[in-house]
């Protein structure tokens, strides 16, 4: 077989079951027949011929007419609003089709070898331009993860390891990474531990159990009823009065139901570092797709969302998603944190001689996060970071909080929608979206079948959640495809239609 004409033809052939039409939309889930085929074609493992091999042309030719039909099309539609999930810029799919072709593990630092983590380390101190978090002084401990969830299991162990080793008696010098929790916690006089948040993402309780702390650790102190997303900083105080007790607090820079922010400034966050060094916490950002509003314009339009950001500088470590509003493919995640020891003192691999280097301002990145082998993910983030650019990157984030806001300023003043469905948290939500909108049908059956209509559709898509009790809808905006007007005229339309339907059916 020729290699390079297989593969050149290969790139063809991917890029032809993929592309989409100028001036048309891909349907964002694929058809019931087309996941039946794929079924089909999926051979049986247990089967002895499954395993004969059939040739890369045969394979890829299975691949692209049997399987790609049946996956979903959120990469291909500005129209997928599930959970928060955002496509891939062009460059970023090309960056990381080179990511594969050189197939690169950037686990050591070796700077003779390969350029590979100083790109890394590079797209990092990009990225913290971009979101006006400071320099790299001012965050030694900095990685690619996997995602969100991976970055909060790291901000949690970080968390961990800092505030046991704050309570160790004088000249101590090992942590939970070398005496583990129950020996580092009895040393350190500890004897319960919890992870003070409000309206967490479930991540959080994953990393908790995770890192050894356990999913009880974490604990919910809303501010009120009407604004469950928001911290209670008096709450948060007493209880860190608590003796005998060490505590993270776990700052929700972006409720995955609401999109909303658990501080409202700078005040916020200066009382909180207050906490932190009165009370010898941690204080850990969870930003995955909200702390990208410090990327917005900085103008009136969005004065309120960099608003309720400012101040996420002074965390202790923050976690951020490339997979989502970012725009780069698939498993990106980003961690920062102050200082790299952090890290290492959770993270190191010690006694493997055959993977230490010399001494740099670059560290392994397998000493300072879960992986050893590691994907070469920040390829892509450096690529869009170059690409776009400060500018290019504001006006995409723009359009998505533009739409947003077009969508829930419509549910509650377009006249074909506002007796329909209900804006919420309340009616006032319009003013402070950034790109989750959440509402319900104001019809009870209507409203328990309002998901599954949108998403049997086959046109557009969206995520289902409770509030209070109840089902509610979800559009999260987080695509580069958005077009605000076209999507917002083909959204109200298409909302409009479903309930005039419902209405008309006598349901």
């Amino acid at each position: 077989m020729d290699t390079e004409a297989f593969l050149i033809s290969s790139y063809e052939r991917v890029r032809a079951s993929v592309s989409v039409a100028p001036g048309t939309s891909a349907p964002v889930l694929p058809s019931n027949a087309a996941l039946s085929a794929a079924r089909s074609a999926i051979p049986d493992p247990d089967a002895p011929e499954s395993l004969l091999g059939r040739g890369p042309e045969a394979t890829l030719a299975h691949l692209t007419t049997a399987i790609a039909p049946a996956l979903d099309g959120h990469n291909r539609s500005g129209r997928y609003y599930g959970f928060v999930t955002g496509s891939a810029l062009p460059v970023a799919e090309a960056a990381d089709n080179l990511v594969s072709a050189f197939d690169v593990s950037p686990q050591v630092h070796l700077p003779g070898q390969s350029i590979a983590t100083e790109v890394e380390d590079a797209a990092l101190r990009l990225l913290l331009r971009l979101l006006d978090l400071g320099g790299s002084e001012n965050w030694g401990g900095r990685t690619f993860t996997t995602g969100a969830t991976a970055s909060n299991i790291l901000g949690l162990a970080c968390g961990r390891e800092a505030v046991v080793s704050k309570r160790l008696p004088a000249g101590s010098q090992d942590g939970v990474g070398e005496l583990g929790i129950l020996g580092a916690c009895a040393k350190a006089g500890i004897r319960e531990f919890q992870v003070l948040t409000s309206m967490g993402h479930s991540s959080l309780s994953k990393a908790a159990s995770v890192v050894g702390l356990g999913r009880c650790a974490v604990k919910e102190l809303p501010y009120s009823e009407a604004e469950p997303w928001r911290l209670d900083l008096d709450a948060v105080e007493s209880e860190l009065l608590r003796e005998g007790v060490a505590s993270i607090i776990a700052v929700s820079a972006g409720e995955v139901n609401t999109g909303r922010f658990a501080t409202t400034g700078k005040d916020d966050m200066r009382r909180l570092g207050y906490f932190a060094e009165k009370y010898k916490t941690w204080i850990h950002v969870d930003g995955a797709f909200g702390i990208f509003a410090r990327a917005l314009p900085a103008t009136s339009e969005f004065a309120k969302l960099r608003e309720y950001v400012a101040g996420l500088e002074f965390a202790d470590s923050i976690t951020i998603d490339g997979h989502k509003l970012l725009n780069v493919p698939y498993d990106t995640g980003i961690f920062f944190t102050r200082q790299s020891s952090t890290l290492h003192a959770a993270f190191q691999n010690p006694n493997a001689v055959y993977l230490a280097t010399s001494a740099s301002s670059i560290p392994s990145p397998l000493n300072i996060g879960l992986e050893n082998s590691r994907r070469f993910r920040a390829l892509p983030v450096y690529a869009v970071l170059l690409s776009e650019g400060r500018e290019g990157l504001a006006a995409m984030l723009a359009r998505m909080v533009r739409l947003a806001r077009g969508v829930a300023s419509a549910l509650t003043t377009d006249e074909n929608l506002k007796e329909a469905y209900e804006l919420l948290p309340d009616a006032t939500a319009a003013d402070h979206t950034h790109i989750v909108v959440l509402f319900r049908a104001r019809d009870a059956g209507l409203n328990r079948v309002l998901v599954r209509t949108i998403q049997d559709s086959g046109d557009w898509y969206v995520s289902g959640t409770t509030w209070k009790g109840e089902p509610a809808c979800r559009v999260a905006v987080a695509s580069w495809r958005v077009n605000v007007d076209e999507d917002l005229a083909f959204i109200t339309s298409n909302l409009a239609k479903i309930a005039k339907e419902w209405k008309d059916g006598g349901s």
